[in-house]
């Protein structure tokens, strides 16, 4: 007995030491199958929007104008051509996007709420700073943070490794979240009228009245799935990269689908960002003849990179096949743009629709490409510039000329307050709105600026924007301080804290104010990630890099 025994443990240790070297693998391979066995999308089908009247009971240009809000994922502000940048040298054009900013406003300082997609989304659906309902951290599956640990301890690559948060307890991805309690833009604006549609992307939970379809919106067509295109699809140009812990993820998650009002998983048909387009089209034909606020949340350009084929051959001279594949994903975003312009266009609706345009967050450095937020230093997860300094612009033409640029610092809670106004609809009045109407601005009604100071909060990460000085403070000991004047220091080259104690001093006094009038997070981070604010994911750390400890 004793020998079979010592047989059995030399045989598991044998076993877990062929294995060791592929634990990586083993581990995604490992909940690709679990999330198989568990995923249930049925075939594509039809989905029957919702139709507004046959004929409008008064002129478009005599009702509340209609209100679209298209939200880019990870979209880096030298993706947009209109702010001098593109992919592929600056050869990567985005002429619909552009036309926005050419119709409207481009607000060359806007601010996305946080660093990552769910936090920054809560802001823009509430109107208020997330932190105020506890809306701290982004919402991740239990299983991945685990996951994301065996991959990285696999890399050959050193990495600084995370510290672990000795707070922490499980708290289930299905319970994370924007509170039923919060009066969400959509909300709103059906005390006005508005028929509401949610298309895409949500992130802000999905029990206990959490989803887009008990937060005041009509419809909503809820992404089901991290795939644009099943992996093997004829029409998907692919491009993994092998380096980043979150991309295997994804790949692995996989899942192909999406959810109307709750009801069983189906497949779209192509290319997500050109489905979620057609159904778009179909939303404002539906709804022509009413006030309707349409919210368009792409995935694109998140990744798992994936291009239609078309898309990928239009830039034949881009050597690199991510950032082929990655400006095959722009061109698609552009388009889709283009096409909800041109709907509005067809139906006599151009005149007085508020059509806006933002990002969630910066571009990615796990992407691996070096440009995407060129030229402020940092990345999505960062509240460095690139983090956070997001392509952002409206145009309204029956109230905002077009051409204009505005540089003072604007936010995104400000889409809030922005759409409520032009729909002459009240603010929630039981609690502290942060926005404020851009409209007054852009047409030099305001005597005052938006917003002389900003706040941006995730536990031990604490960044203040006031008057052009910009304070950040990182750390789980607080050891990273960094003082920037972004009116002479735009790209946050020269740290001055050392310099200006003083001004130290003044900016800490409001952080601590801000933080006084917050609540605890729902929820609490997992771990404190080492992020490098200067090079992307497939760059190897040096000593003398600088980074932040991102806390999720």
């Amino acid at each position: 007995m004793a020998r079979i025994t010592i047989g059995i443990i030399v045989g598991v240790f044998v076993i877990l030491a062929i294995a060791w070297p592929f634990r990586a693998d083993l581990a995604i391979g490992a909940i690709g199958l679990y999330i198989d066995l568990n995923r249930d999308i049925g075939p594509n089908r039809e989905v029957s929007w919702q139709q507004g009247p046959e004929s409008p009971t008064a002129h478009p240009s005599e009702r509340p104008p209609n209100i679209v809000l298209i939200l880019a994922d990870d979209m880096g502000w030298n993706d947009v051509s209109t702010n001098g940048g593109g992919a592929g040298n600056g050869t990567v054009k985005t002429p619909n996007i552009d036309a926005i900013a050419r119709g409207g406003v481009n607000f060359t300082s806007g601010y996305s709420a946080n660093g990552t997609c769910a936090p920054s989304r809560a802001a823009i659906l509430s109107g208020r700073y997330g932190t105020r309902f506890g809306f701290e951290f982004t919402p991740t599956p239990s299983i991945m943070a685990p996951i994301m640990g065996i991959v990285r301890s696999a890399d050959d690559t050193p990495r600084r490794p995370p510290v672990l948060n000795p707070d922490f307890h499980l708290v289930e991805w299905e319970d994370m979240g924007m509170p039923a309690s919060e009066v969400t833009l959509a909300e709103t604006l059906k005390t006005a009228g508005y028929h509401t549609v949610h298309i895409g992307k949500w992130h802000l939970g999905e029990t206990n009245g959490m989803a887009a379809y008990d937060q005041g919106f009509d419809e909503s067509l809820l992404l089901q799935g991290t795939l644009f295109l099943p992996e093997d699809h004829p029409d998907a140009v692919n491009s993994k990269q092998e380096f980043d812990p979150i991309d295997r993820f994804l790949w692995t998650a996989g899942g192909y689908g999406v959810r109307y009002n709750g009801g069983p998983a189906f497949e779209p048909e192509g290319h997500v960002t050109d489905y979620y387009t057609d159904q778009a089209v179909k939303v404002i034909e539906a709804n022509r003849n009413r006030p309707f606020f349409l919210y368009l949340a792409h995935w694109a350009i998140h990744t798992p990179l994936q291009s239609t084929r078309d898309d990928y051959d239009a830039y034949p001279h881009i050597e690199s096949h991510t950032e082929r594949t990655y400006a095959g994903m722009i061109r698609g975003l552009d388009r889709s743009v283009g096409r909800v312009l041109d709907a509005l266009r067809e139906h006599g609706l151009e005149e007085n629709t508020l059509v806006i345009f933002t990002s969630d967050n910066g571009g990615a450095g796990y992407l691996g490409l070096p440009n995407v937020n060129h030229p402020f230093r940092g990345w999505k997860i960062t509240f460095f510039e690139g983090g956070i300094h997001v392509p952002y612009m409206m145009r309204w033409p029956a109230r905002i000329d077009g051409g204009q640029t505005f540089s003072e610092p604007v936010h995104h809670f400000d889409i809030y307050a922005t759409a409520a106004a032009a729909a002459g609809a009240p603010l929630p009045s039981d609690r502290v709105m942060d926005g404020v109407d851009l409209t007054p601005h852009v047409r030099g009604e305001a005597e005052d600026i938006p917003h002389e100071t900003l706040f941006w909060t995730q536990d031990h990460y604490r960044v203040v924007l006031h008057q052009g000085w910009k304070l950040q403070r990182n750390g789980p000991n607080d050891e990273f301080v960094w003082l920037f004047n972004l009116n002479e220091d735009p790209t946050e080259q020269v740290n001055l804290a050392e310099q200006h104690p003083e001004k130290v001093s003044e900016l800490d006094r409001l952080l601590a104010a801000h933080l006084s009038e917050q609540v605890p997070p729902r929820w609490p981070h997992r771990a404190s990630g080492a992020v490098a604010i200067d090079k992307h994911l497939n760059q190897p750390e040096a000593p003398e890099d600088e980074f932040i400890y991102y806390p999720n």
